[in-house]
């Protein structure tokens, strides 16, 4: 078994307590997510892992740090931001229950795992800035961060009854009004 993720993991397997630590630089093989932003093939890739040795298996952990690349959800400018991921899985020994990661003819193969953590940590709706503006609904041009927002336009549907709105007039009755205007009161003025 060959490849740059795999470890051989000889000297510790069915050796409970051992462990071994390795800091690895790699480049991602091929692109790694889809959707608005990805890490590119050929991507440095630096891997922190830690191997531990216990009953079952070889427990590994470690970071990942890498780059993603791709375009802003709001207004399509491209950004590209570091990301940096936590793992932990158990490779099991062979033979024993169904897992989804073995430990194969002495080696533990660490894409699979690195790959997965990776992608399931870029950002479902990227932004390239926590407040980003977006686009004009309007002119498709991107707006500026400073800008005041557009009013939004009208639906035809509604514009007729733009002519019964008097801005100037719209206003909540408050007490004062009602004080000044008091409400007419009834009398009854019929007699038994």
């Amino acid at each position: 078994m060959n490849g740059p993720f795999v470890i051989p993991v000889r000297d510790i397997v069915r050796r409970p307590g051992e462990m071994r630590e390795f800091r690895l630089d790699l480049t991602v093989p091929e692109k790694w997510g889809e959707g608005l932003v990805a890490v590119p093939a050929s991507e440095p890739l630096e891997l922190d892992v830690r191997l531990e040795s216990v009953h079952e298996g070889i427990l590994v952990s470690g970071e990942a740090h890498t780059t993603f690349s791709g375009v802003c959800g709001r207004c399509l400018r491209d950004i590209a931001e570091g990301v940096e991921v936590e793992f932990q899985e158990l490779f099991a020994y062979s033979g024993s229950e169904e897992t989804d990661f073995e430990v194969q003819d002495d080696h533990v193969d660490l894409e699979t795992l690195v790959r997965d953590a990776v992608v399931l940590s870029l950002p479902f709706q990227p932004v390239c800035e926590p407040d980003c503006p977006g686009l004009d609904p309007v002119t498709g041009v991107r707006r500026a961060s400073d800008a005041e927002p557009n009013a939004e336009p009208i639906d035809p549907r509604w514009a007729a009854l733009q002519d019964y709105i008097d801005h100037d007039a719209v206003a909540a009755p408050g007490p004062q009004d009602r004080d000044e205007n008091p409400a007419p009161r009834a009398e009854n003025t019929e007699k038994s």
